[in-house]
């Protein structure tokens, strides 16, 4: 094969490197050093190694010294130009031997300096097996089968006398005798277009030239076929003027490797095509000067016209984006010091329009100058702009805050990771704010979520003016807010944004027409003072924020170690809590509700009591607060509903028909799920009692909510017959307005009212106006906390219907209350 054919041949191999594998011939490359650049799937299974045993190690190393030492010779013999062909057997690193018949080929850099050398060889164990079995008599031609192919000759050039095997003339479809002489008769059966080349070879060989007689030419076969032949031979005698007088040779049948070059160069043309339909296009680099030779598809995919595309260092640097340019430079240098199996990187390339298309290059070192440099390299390049644009999209919904284009909470997190790493590296303090909006909930309510959202948007402007590029305001949900200011020089730069963002939320919120009014809360803690981990900062600086809020909002208070103490208290009390509720432990305690005129027990208020183990009773002033942040209240509320119902039950058929218990409902019952009152009032049909049998009360913030939730909440109780009671009325933000509005049956005065009554004139006149406003709107007053007969006596002068307090009664177990029940019925029996 001429040295052209090889290196095309070599070309397609590089190419299509997975086509090569599924050849059933073990294929090699070694640079002039002996050392494996290229092998197949086939040369793998042979061995029994893996790819990367083999590849830039030497052949000894691989297969032995002895069997290094047996193809030797051949290998020099192709490393100084020559093609070689042979048969041998070679035996193996670890015992045993394999047949085989070789072809050699140097390979050519562009100088004419043989670089390397390909080896493809075929196992003929077998046919070796069966060739001895059939010829083991014929001795003269012992030395040929060694080495041959499928069909021998032993040649007398200068006589003409040729003695054939009745293989080789069974290859052209010959009988034994049909053939008198074969070389004659196959030159004129040789292709026209491979006579001369026959020719030049055979001569070049007489000359001494080479040390092989080698070529490939197609013949004529008896059918009138055309297959193609190795001829392969050697002179093996002269005469004493140098004139070869004896040669020896095979023919081998290799149309079949022919057809696989022929299927390598289709099946090149067909991926070529592939790759076209999936717009990926090709490059063909090479690596020395910067040049590429690449595919219409890689011009259109930047927008130009493949007619005058011209790709290489300079064109290529200049398209890259200026950011990209260093990651795409030094992926391509660490493939090419063998640092990655493949030049993989994505940039951002200019197209001939002036946008930017994201790149994906994909390519591999394919040959090696004799120096071991790399030489040119094939690569593959596709257009992932989608792909990057749909990356984008995925990490913004999942880093950023869709309404306030904030980092939401799981990039916080990140970036709090990041900034106490700094910190700590650079031992500067870091500060973590948690701020919550004041009565952001009453606004959002009132004026709507549309309203809610803007005020959210603002506030989150507001917030990123506050503080440098370099720190992270993030929301984390409703509300609430935080803020990371990593590297503290100055150690009061917490405080001063704090107060910053104060003084900024405090100012007026112009929106949808209104002029809104609220006030931050804000938590501060600092790193590594008060916590040496994300989780603790985020606790702690939330902690310090409900201590803010605590304080009367509107201000910032920094975390304390008491802060974690309370906060460790609250979270033993709540899981103590929730043992209780699951063990039945909480009490629910009823206190006389009395007509004042009358002065007859008529109601009663149901209040949960908790007798703890260690503790003794807990107020509920402690424990319903956790119980409603903790979502514990539901379940209170179900305990003290059900409760209720069995003892007023009894009681009206014991004691009065219409004995009406009232149960508190916190507003974070009142606002859960709906189903929730839907079923008290299906148990309320299940006991046979009316609804009237039930009060709930509510407290006056609820009125401020004008929601849809609300609204029908009271209307199913109107319509059941459950009455409403206005708990703790004139201490919120109650208006007649509100009360028109909605279905209320009960006005509760709260008893800093009653309180002071005997004392005081204005709380007389307000509890007199109270009284006076609920009877114009036909509605009862119940008066709490009374005490004393003085404030009883004042009470039913200025017409209140009920009261309820220590004068008649403390909460006391049902069991007690129902002896007063008994001793009130004994008293009119």
């Amino acid at each position: 094969m001429q040295n052209s054919g090889i290196e095309q041949f070599e070309d397609n191999l590089q190419q299509l490197r997975h086509l090569i594998d599924a050849l059933p011939v073990c294929i090699s490359y070694v640079d002039a050093n002996y050392h494996y650049q290229f092998i197949n799937h086939v040369y793998i299974d042979w061995f029994g190694i893996p790819r990367s045993a083999v590849i830039n190690k030497h052949m000894a190393e691989v297969i032995g010294e002895e069997a290094f030492q047996h193809v030797l010779p051949q290998v020099k013999l192709a490393l100084s130009g020559e093609s070689v062909a042979y048969e041998t057997t070679v035996p193996y690193l670890h015992g045993g031997a394999r047949n085989i018949s070789a072809q050699v080929f140097p390979v050519f850099d562009h100088d004419g300096r043989v670089k390397g050398c390909y080896a493809m060889i075929i196992d003929i164990s077998q046919r070796k097996q069966s060739e001895e079995q059939l010829h083991l008599h014929e001795e003269r031609w012992q030395l040929a089968l060694e080495g041959s192919g499928d069909g021998v000759w032993d040649w007398y050039p200068q006589t003409g006398i040729e003695i054939l095997s009745d293989r080789l003339r069974e290859i052209y479809g010959y009988e034994k005798d049909e053939i008198e002489d074969l070389s004659e008769e196959l030159d004129r059966r040789t292709h026209p277009d491979d006579l001369k080349q026959m020719y030049l070879d055979r001569q070049a060989h007489f000359d001494g030239k080479t040390a092989i007689y080698i070529n490939e030419h197609r013949v004529q076969c008896k059918d009138g076929r055309w297959k193609w032949i190795l001829t392969r031979g050697t002179v093996i005698q002269r005469d004493s003027q140098g004139r070869p007088t004896r040669m020896v040779g095979t023919h081998t049948d290799i149309s079949e490797r022919k057809q696989a070059e022929v299927a390598l160069r289709e099946s090149e043309e067909r991926l070529r095509m592939a790759l076209s339909a999936t717009h990926q296009g090709l490059y063909d680099l090479n690596v020395q000067t910067g040049d590429a030779i690449v595919s219409p598809e890689y011009a259109l995919m930047l927008g130009h016209a493949h007619e005058g595309f011209q790709e290489n260092k300079k064109n290529w640097a200049a398209r890259v984006h200026p950011e990209d340019f260093p990651l795409a430079a030094r992926a391509f240098r660490e493939h090419l010091e063998g640092k990655s199996d493949e030049y993989r990187v994505e940039f951002r390339q200019k197209k001939a329009s002036g946008e930017w298309a994201w790149i994906l290059s994909v390519g591999a070192v394919v040959e090696w100058n004799r120096d071991g440099r790399a030489q040119r390299m094939l690569g593959t390049v596709l257009d992932i702009t989608e792909k990057k644009k749909t990356e984008a999209l995925i990490w913004q919904q999942a880093n950023i805050d869709t309404l306030t284009g904030l980092p939401n909470r799981r990039m916080f997190y990140d970036r709090l990771d990041h900034d106490i790493k700094l910190s700590k590296r650079h031992e500067l303090p870091l500060a973590v704010l948690f701020i919550d909006l004041d009565f952001f909930k009453e606004v959002n309510d009132t004026l709507g979520h549309a309203t809610g959202d803007a005020l959210l948007i603002e506030a989150a402007h507001r917030l990123r003016h506050c503080v440098r590029e370099s720190d992270t305001v993030a929301r984390l949900g409703g509300d609430e807010f935080t803020v990371s200011l990593p590297e503290m020089h100055e150690q009061n730069r917490a405080e001063t944004i704090a107060q910053n963002i104060i003084r900024s939320m405090s100012t007026p919120f112009q929106l949808a027409g209104e002029e809104i009014y609220l006030s931050a809360s804000v938590g501060i803690t600092i790193y590594p003072r008060d916590a040496d981990n994300l989780d603790d900062l985020i606790k702690h600086a939330d902690q310090a924020m409900y201590a803010a809020k605590a304080q009367g909002r509107n201000r910032f208070s920094y975390f304390t170690p008491g802060l974690q103490t309370a906060a460790l208290a609250r979270l033993r009390m709540t899981n103590d809590l929730r043992a209780a509720i699951a063990d039945g432990s909480l009490r629910v305690y009823f206190q006389p509700i009395v007509d004042i005129h009358s002065g007859k027990i008529q109601k009663a208020e149901a209040l949960v009591r908790w007798p703890h183990a260690q503790q003794g009773f807990i107020s509920p002033m402690e424990f319903i607060p956790i119980a409603e942040t903790s979502g514990l209240i539901i379940a209170i509320g179900d305990l003290v509903f059900r409760e209720a119902l069995r003892w007023v039950k009894k009681w009206r058929e014991l004691y009065r028909p219409d004995f009406q218990i009232s149960i508190n409902q916190s507003p974070m019952e009142f606002q859960g799920d709906q189903e929730r009152y839907i079923n008290w009032i299906h148990e309320l049909a299940l006991q046979n009692l009316p609804g009237q049998a039930i009060s709930v009360e509510i407290t006056e913030g609820l009125l401020l909510d004008a929601s849809q939730k609300i609204t029908s909440k009271l209307l199913q109780f109107r319509d059941a017959g459950i009455q409403v009671a206005l708990d703790d009325f004139g201490t919120g933000y109650s208006s007649l307005s509100y009360l028109k509005k909605f279905d209320i049956d009960y006005l509760k005065i709260d008893q800093s009212f009653i309180r002071n009554l005997a004392t005081d004139a204005s709380d007389i006149a307000l509890s007199e106006a109270i009284i006076m406003m609920a009877h114009k709107l036909d509605l009862k007053v119940i008066a709490e906390g009374v005490e004393t007969q003085q404030q009883h006596d004042l009470l039913k002068q200025a017409g209140c219907d009920f009261a309820q307090g220590y004068l008649f009664s403390k909460p006391v177990p049902p069991e007690e209350f129902e002896t007063l029940l008994q001793q009130q019925k004994d008293l009119t029996a």
